[in-house]
């Protein structure tokens, strides 16, 4: 069936007017979560809708992929999986290129996204603010994919510990980020080196910008995910030698694939089957790190570590702070058209003129 990239006017005219986000009962329990959902069973994610009509089986599934690297790098690696999702289901599938996580967690909340893999932190906020059910990460026969912190500094740099940043440029990637931004906030400070006191945060916009910009010399150093740097490594965007790992943490879960809440149980159930059955491709394996399947997780359990560090830098995952990283992912996404709008004036300028006609 047919796959493709829309925008939101297009996303709005495919699938009509969705859903009001309204809020649920007042005595049902709800933890941490939005007021427009429940959580009786107290697995820290949003239950099902009580009233059966407000429960959804859409035609179309809408899908999207984090935008923790070039989202176009994504809508050509997932096709594979899309195309076997949409045979799966029987419904037509789509995706939906986000370019922020911003987008993606209030496409979900407002009903025009299905499916979705978040990046570790926005995670949390997806499961908060829009009533994502994480059920899958992306793993290998063994087990599902890790990652860890990992600062890059250029191979040729003099800096060997973290508290030799003291006073340089550090790029964090965005301030919703687990291993770009909130658990280098937890784990620095006892390791000589605190954030916005002993050197000052340069938000990059993203784990490739930070590494690009590490290796261009633009930054001292950067906390990334190491599996993007790993691919990017593998896709020959950067070289391996030009970097050095200065510290790392502990494993994290990767990106969680989830579903919306309200999707009917048995619709949930089978994409959460067809997830399990699906077996990478050879391209995809290799596009994803050698991944070559999804792995069962759940918010509960597997994200605890990532909830843990969110809480130990004080950044819990409220409507606020989303709000708060919406503005910032905005004036970020600003400036680089700024910036792109600028080197497009220079090129212009640099041109040679057109030789007249004789």
């Amino acid at each position: 069936m047919t796959r493709s990239i829309l925008g939101a006017a297009a996303m709005a005219a495919l699938l009509g007017l969705a859903w009001p986000v309204a809020a649920q009962p007042a005595d049902c329990h709800r933890g941490a979560l939005d007021d427009a959902y429940c959580d009786e069973d107290r697995d820290l994610v949003a239950d099902p809708p009580r009233d059966p009509a407000r429960l959804r089986d859409p035609s179309t599934l809408v899908f999207a992929y984090t935008p923790v690297e070039d989202p176009a790098l994504y809508a050509s690696q997932f096709r594979p999986f899309t195309d076997y999702l949409s045979q799966c289901t029987g419904k037509r599938v789509v995706y939906f290129q986000v370019t922020s996580n911003a987008a993606q967690v209030e496409a979900m909340r407002s009903g025009r996204l299905h499916i979705a893999g978040f990046s570790t932190g926005p995670t949390a906020f997806a499961v908060n603010l829009a009533g994502a059910v994480p059920f899958a990460v992306k793993g290998n026969a063994q087990e599902y994919e890790s990652y860890r912190v990992a600062v890059l500094v250029r191979a040729d740099s003099p800096f060997q510990s973290l508290a030799d940043l003291k006073g340089r440029r550090v790029a964090h990637t965005s301030a919703t980020s687990n291993s770009g931004n909130l658990a280098p906030r937890a784990f620095f400070p006892e390791h000589g080196l605190v954030p916005d006191q002993d050197y000052r945060v340069v938000y990059s916009g993203g784990h490739d910008r930070s590494v690009m910009g590490v290796n261009a010399g633009d930054y001292d150093a950067a906390p990334v995910a190491s599996d993007v740097f790993n691919r990017m490594v593998q896709r020959g965007q950067v070289r391996r030698e030009n970097f050095r790992i200065i510290w790392q943490s502990d494993p994290f879960p990767t990106s969680s694939f989830a579903h919306a809440h309200d999707l009917k149980p048995e619709l949930a159930q089978r994409i959460r089957q067809c997830f399990f059955d699906f077996r990478f491709p050879e391209a995809m394996q290799r596009d994803l790190g050698g991944n070559d399947r999804f792995w069962p997780a759940t918010y509960l359990k597997d994200w605890a570590p990532v909830r843990q560090v969110a809480d130990a830098a004080g950044a819990p995952y409220t409507r606020a702070n989303f709000d708060a990283e919406a503005r910032r992912e905005e004036e970020a996404a600003a400036r680089r058209a700024a910036q792109r709008q600028q080197q497009q004036q220079q090129q212009q300028q640099q041109a040679p003129a057109a030789r007249p006609q004789q």
